[in-house]
């Protein structure tokens, strides 16, 4: 968006208005110069026990309960009354949270408070009170699937052996990044493959062709693994003698049975032995807030969170999840919040199944500043109000009552009102798509 059509970013993590830079809750961040297009005396102000580890959590029903649990006991610890600066700019969130993550300064203990930067390097003004909070670990988990640190297919990623990023010691970074997200409440990574699970959580490591990255060097593991005679197996084991010499694997085979002892030897060299500095830099990582050895002692049941990517999101699961703040029964606000009410879950039909500009994953961002449920829920309890307008006159809207507002940090999503739904549909969908991310142009 152009600066001229600024005025229509709607979306905000601390409400903070330009007209007199009044800030909702005083924190420990004051921030200015903030979008004024919201409503001047709707906000509700957070009170000190929604920013308490343990309120009103929003349990995710297909979770197993205990990894919830643990993870929440583990963050009990942490101080909500002390804070750690983070200054990101989301075109590179690795680069700023790993300078966070090595100020001396910085103690996962205390709670994260995160300042984004937009393009012409201005910062967005808020009071963090968790939904930048939530927006910078999801783009952290995100930028970490990403890095060279990892390699391998979408979802099944291993560690990638980076010289560079081991001298920098951005594996133990990564790993600690991936704790702080799990326990103050961002989203658990989901992209590991069972190998490098099995790794961290020292198992019994069996790693398998499709998780070597190398296509070239897999392919010829596989030609040995397919090998049917012995004069098979030496040419197969010619073309990458010097390899085997390097990993310790260069020897005689005698028999056509040793082609799969020679194929494991081969695996768990590549796979695991090769990056065993990486890997030990990266569990010692994950050993902050106390989450690794909690993993290692309920490992089936963490499982999922490093395994297995967050289910898409349905209708009904983002229906489920808010609660709508009604007015009276029987008064006229009632009746345009029930029109409200039955468009907005429409509009949750038509983004499940791909008919209108925004997606379920879109939505949920805007609204609480995450794109996928974290490990330990939502707190407090995302929740729905409504737009009312200041004049008497029913359905008259002015141009701030036309579009969804959101206070990501209490979870707060406010609807508008409006006669039909084309016109509630188009506008959901301009300020949903055009404000992904508080400050974003």
């Amino acid at each position: 968006m152009d600066s001229g059509s600024q005025e229509l970013i709607i979306s905000n993590h601390s409400e903070v208005f330009q007209s007199d830079l009044e800030i909702v809750d005083p924190g420990p961040e004051i921030y200015t110069n903030y979008i004024d297009i919201m409503p001047d005396n709707d906000i509700d102000e957070p009170d000190d026990q929604e920013l308490q580890d343990g309120s009103e959590i929003m349990h995710m029903g297909d979770l197993d309960c205990s990894t919830e649990e643990i993870l929440l006991e583990l963050g009990q610890e942490i101080n909500y009354n002390q804070s750690c600066r983070f200054n990101i700019n989301r075109k590179n969130v690795l680069d700023g949270a790993f300078r966070a993550f090595t100020r001396k300064s910085y103690d996962p203990f205390k709670r994260i408070s995160v300042r984004f930067s937009v393009e012409c390097g201005n910062f967005e003004e808020a009071v963090d009170l968790g939904g930048p909070r939530r927006e910078f670990l999801t783009l952290l988990m995100e930028a970490i699937e990403k890095s060279a640190l990892l390699a391998g297919p979408d979802g099944r990623k291993n560690l990638a052996l980076d010289s560079v990023a081991f001298r920098e010691d951005r594996y133990y970074l990564a790993g600690k990044a991936i704790a702080v997200s799990m326990v103050h409440g961002g989203p658990s990574p989901g992209f590991f493959s069972s190998t490098l699970f099995e790794c961290i959580c020292n198992g019994n490591v069996s790693p398998t062709i499709d998780d070597v990255n190398d296509l070239d060097l897999q392919a010829k593991i596989q030609k040995i693994a397919n090998a049917a005679t012995m004069d098979e197996i030496c040419q197969a084991t010619e073309s990458i003698t010097e390899y085997l010499a390097n990993a310790g694997c260069l020897r005689a085979i005698k028999c056509l049975g040793d082609k799969d002892q020679l194929v494991d030897d081969i695996l768990m060299f590549q796979v695991v032995n090769r990056v065993h500095g990486p890997l030990e830099r990266f569990r010692e990582g994950l050993t902050t807030l106390g989450l690794l050895e909690a993993v290692v002692k309920r490992k089936e049941a963490f499982r999922p969170l490093f395994c297995s990517p967050q289910q898409p999101l349905t209708a009904d699961t983002l229906e489920d999840l808010f609660n709508i703040r009604y007015s009276d029964a029987g008064s006229n606000r009632r009746a345009e919040e029930n029109t409200a009410v039955a468009f907005w879950r429409d509009y949750l039909l038509d983004a499940e199944e791909g008919n209108c500009n925004c997606s379920l994953e879109k939505i949920l961002m805007f609204a609480t500043g995450c794109n996928v449920l974290p490990a330990i829920g939502l707190k407090p309890q995302p929740s729905i109000e409504f737009l009312h307008t200041p004049d008497s006159t029913p359905w008259s809207a002015s141009l701030r009552e036309k579009f969804p507002t959101s206070n990501t940090c209490i979870n707060c999503l406010r609807l508008p009102l409006h006669k039909d739904y084309a016109n509630f549909k188009s506008n959901m969908d301009f300020a949903i798509c055009n404000t992904q991310g508080f400050g974003q142009e």
